[in-house]
């Protein structure tokens, strides 16, 4: 039987014994009913008296059974409410005993899981070290046939650069009879001179004219974005090549100052310019850490040579011969190349870094110029250092320029000093300077007439100053550029000049 139902059977066998004993209590008040109705006056006042008191305690009985019935009720509905939740606890239970077997039945299934992957992961790491170790193997395998395939390479580079010094060595031989044979006579024929005035130049050139003063600008040309760190004439031409920070060679007519041609490839900044004798070859000096060697004709690159491993900024080719060509970078080498072969056949290695290089006549020595100041003469054939003058030390040596001549050699430096110096004593002829001319930079480069008899070189405060080397004082000063000339280059038929600033505007002057 549930709470309810016993309740209810408690409350009915209550009320039964309160029945019960009303009834009982009636019979046993019924002799005493009986008694007082009697007439006996002198018991009467105390059985009335007893009547209320039991009437009293009647009363007390109904209020007892009242509250009792009351309390009966509370209880009842008490269980009724603990037997609804009783239930609800009951079914939360059971399905939280439900939800549990679920878990249970995913943790069992999450196991097995985890053991196959355990397992799978075993199999997998086994497979990785017999891979690992297969490619261990096959690693010293390739490196082994890269060796040998490395030391085979080399030996058939050996072989063939034998086979071509051999059979190059006959045609170099001769030509460089033939070229030296030539030299001397176009050094005869530079040195002629009739009254001072007119000259006979080299094979290519009509006239060369003795050097003027210049004072005009004829012509004032945006050349490059960026700097212009390099400008030269063409052997016997007005013609003018100009390279700057944009990575672009171009060749410009000074008479017309319009654009020729444009030379792409380069794939640094340009920091210095060299032409061949026979105006086939242009050569640049990168940053790159490359040099670049151009057909002018058909503006294509024959040669980019490869070995510097810091920025170039000098390079120069030999004056009798279109074959060899020098080159300096800040790696602290010059390096000697050969253009038939299209690599570098010497290294000259030296502590202090070189800025600027120019061939003498004969193409036997190598003019450099260094950042502590000294001028140094090289054997070209040994490498072997012939001399050394402190040019402007400790200020670095910007600038080299060779004469028509051979005999001077013009150096400037960072000193703001300009010195030429007889190259058969390398005793210093003429010392030039001027208050306002200071270099812009470590490449900036002055240049010396045809004649002998001008130096030119740029400022910082973009004028361009003109000393004369007999009276050793500026007789020109050139106004016109808005930023610091980094070089300027004279023509080798006397005229024009031509100069390049830091905003790459380049100035021809007349």
């Amino acid at each position: 039987m549930s709470q309810i139902e016993i309740g209810e059977e408690a409350i009915r066998h209550a009320l039964k014994a309160l029945r019960k004993r009303h009834l009982v209590e009636e019979g046993a008040h019924a002799p005493a009913i009986i008694a007082l109705s009697r007439p006996i006056i002198s018991q009467g006042s105390e059985w009335k008296e007893k009547t209320e008191n039991l009437e009293k305690e009647l009363q007390q009985c109904y209020k007892a059974q009242s509250r009792l019935s009351e309390q009966l009720v509370v209880e009842v509905a008490e269980s009724r409410a603990s037997k609804n939740l009783l239930r609800e606890k009951d079914s939360q239970i059971a399905s939280l005993m439900e939800e549990l077997g679920k878990i249970s039945d995913e943790c069992s299934q999450l196991k097995t899981d985890l053991e196959e992957k355990i397992a799978a992961l075993e199999l997998v790491m086994a497979e990785n070290k017999e891979i690992q170790a297969q490619l261990e193997k096959m690693t010293a395998k390739a490196k082994a046939a890269e060796a040998e395939n490395k030391m085979l390479l080399d030996r058939l580079m050996l072989q063939k650069m034998q086979d071509a010094e051999r059979l190059n060595e006959a045609n170099a031989l001769y030509e460089d009879l033939v070229e030296r044979h030539k030299a001397s006579e176009l050094e005869s024929l530079a040195k002629q001179q009739v009254d001072g005035v007119v000259r006979r130049s080299e094979e290519g050139a009509e006239y060369f004219m003795d050097s003027t003063v210049f004072s005009v600008c004829k012509h004032n040309i945006h050349a490059h974005n960026g700097g212009c760190a390099s400008i030269l004439f063409e052997y016997n031409s007005g013609r003018l090549i100009s390279g700057g920070q944009d990575k672009s060679i171009k060749l410009w007519d000074t008479n017309t100052g319009s654009l020729s041609n444009t030379l792409y490839g380069c794939l640094g900044s340009v920091l210095d310019l060299s032409i061949t004798h026979d105006n086939r070859s242009v050569i640049a000096a990168s940053s790159s850490n490359n040099l670049y060697v151009w057909d002018v004709y058909s503006g294509r690159i024959r040669h980019t040579l490869t070995g510097h491993t810091d920025k170039v900024c000098a390079v120069d080719v030999s004056k009798i011969s279109s074959r060899y060509v020098v080159s300096a970078a800040y790696d602290r080498t010059i390096k000697v190349w050969d253009l038939q072969k299209g690599y570098c056949v010497n290294t000259i290695i030296f502590h202090s870094n070189c800025n600027a290089l120019a061939f003498s006549m004969d193409g036997q020595t190598l003019f450099s110029g260094h950042v502590d100041g000294n001028l140094r003469l090289w054997d070209i054939q040994t490498g072997k250092l012939l001399s050394e003058v402190a040019a402007h030390s400790p200020a670095a040596v910007t600038s080299i320029s060779l004469s028509r001549g051979g005999n001077i050699v013009l150096t400037s430096g960072r000193d703001n000093m300009h010195n030429l110096f007889d190259i058969r004593s390398l005793e210093v002829c003429h010392t030039l300077r001027a208050t306002g001319n200071r270099l812009a930079s470590n490449w900036s480069r002055s240049c010396i007439s045809p004649d002998e008899n001008y130096v030119a070189a740029g400022s910082a405060d973009g004028s361009v100053c003109i000393w004369s080397v007999s009276k050793a004082d500026i007789v020109s000063t050139l106004k016109e550029h808005n930023a610091p000339v980094l070089c300027c280059s004279w023509s080798g038929l006397g005229k024009p000049l031509a100069s390049a600033d830091k905003n790459g505007i380049v100035c021809i002057w007349t």
